[in-house]
């Protein structure tokens, strides 16, 4: 039987993850950057929170991406 795909919040939180760490962000200098708490961002990249669409967008300007990217899930995500 086929496992069922690991829920959003936990692909999102991977996803942001790993482009935070590609652009070589602490996720303390991240979420400062963001104007977000560190445990809120942790929690985030832990699948723990429902983001809402407001801090999405902040996370993705703070990348310098667009808001979709974070949604481009992949294998590693």
């Amino acid at each position: 039987m086929d496992q069922p795909p690991p829920p959003i919040k936990t692909k999102f939180g991977s996803r942001l993850r790993r482009l935070r760490k590609e652009r070589g962000f602490s996720q303390e200098g991240f979420a400062e950057e963001c104007g977000l708490d560190r445990t809120y961002v942790g929690g985030i990249e832990r699948g723990e929170r429902n983001v809402g669409i407001e801090n999405i967008e902040r996370l993705a300007f703070a990348l310098g991406i667009e808001v979709k990217v974070l949604f481009e899930f992949g294998d590693d995500d």
